[in-house]
């Protein structure tokens, strides 16, 4: 089992879908983090937004710890703040995948090309703000030269966000074609890394299938998954320290390990180191919860002999 660390580096401003006006203040936070990363010998994936490439200090913090081999920087695309601006300031145009395939890969070029401009290096790693991925997005990934998206949330439906739908993925890692994303393909010359979700359940597709039901009408009308929860029958999580503390994701892993799956892809954003920036950390006493966390997680994958490697990695065990 391999564990992978992708973070959305982005702005301070959480939901805020304007082009400009905005901070990156809470990359302040990420050397401390990274000292955390650096005792557990853990490699993380920064997913940097054009925002952060913008500004300096930023650029200068996340490049001192990549030049000594600490992470690897990949790209994560927020449209809104993106150039060129052509469409609408929208919530809808918020997903990349509303937007037209040309106006996706001008905005996918403009960030490949500033990150190799700003960090000396051609990101291979992808992940779509708001995961709005498309198959589109896929092919003009390909053309760009990418090797692993990690745009997909396993078992999670976007669509009443104006999203994709993917409440049908497991938490797999998989090779695709560009024009079938979620369709396994041995010889897809692009890789997939799921952000895992998956159930305290061993049965993740069954139990998968009882969530999809109690969500639609007329069931949905009942708040069944709630209940469902507090008796233990259906549990979903993220693995993620902004959804779930340390104990319920190592039961997750446990389980992941059941079921031979053989990624972990835990994700969190990097505004969540600031108190108040999300609604997940909200003050100084979430924020000092929310590191303890990642070191007890990360203090059990240690213990479980779990490598940590870095999301472009990821194709040499697929």
């Amino acid at each position: 089992m391999k564990l992978i660390i992708t973070i959305d580096t982005e702005e301070d401003e959480w939901g805020k879908y304007s082009v400009a006006g905005h901070s990156v203040e809470n990359i302040k936070k990420v050397p401390a983090l990274q000292r955390l990363f650096d005792e557990f010998n853990v490699k993380p994936t920064y997913l940097v937004a054009h925002t952060v490439c913008e500004d300096d200090s930023a650029v200068e913090i996340l490049n001192g710890i990549m030049d000594k081999g600490g992470c690897e920087i990949g790209a994560h695309c927020h449209p809104w703040n993106t150039p060129p601006f052509e469409e609408e300031l929208t919530v809808y145009n918020s997903m990349l995948c509303n937007l037209p395939p040309r106006l996706q890969y001008l905005k996918m070029q403009s960030l490949d090309e500033t990150i190799k401009k700003k960090f000396g290096v051609k990101p291979v790693s992808f992940r779509c703000g708001r995961w709005g991925y498309s198959s589109e997005v896929a092919e003009n990934l390909l053309k760009l030269g990418y090797k692993v998206d990690t745009s997909i949330a396993s078992y999670t439906d976007w669509s009443e966000y104006n999203g994709p739908d993917f409440s049908s993925t497991p938490p797999l890692a998989y090779r695709f074609d560009a024009k079938e994303i979620l369709t396994a393909r041995p010889s897809g010359a692009l890789v997939e890394v799921p952000a895992t979700v998956g159930f305290l359940q061993r049965r993740f597709s069954f139990t998968n299938s009882i969530i999809k039901a109690v969500s639609r009408p007329p069931l949905s009308t009942l708040r069944l998954k709630g209940l469902l929860w507090r008796l233990n029958l259906v549990n979903k999580v993220w693995l993620s320290p902004e959804y779930h503390n340390a104990a319920t994701m190592i039961r997750l892993v446990r389980r992941m390990k059941e079921n031979n799956l053989g990624f972990l892809n835990m994700t969190f954003h990097s505004p969540c180191l600031v108190p108040e920036l999300t609604p997940f950390v909200r003050t100084a006493e979430d924020a000092r919860a929310f590191i303890s966390n990642i070191r007890e997680f990360l203090s059990f994958t240690q213990d479980e002999g779990i490598e940590s490697i870095k999301l472009s990695e990821a194709t040499r065990h697929i």
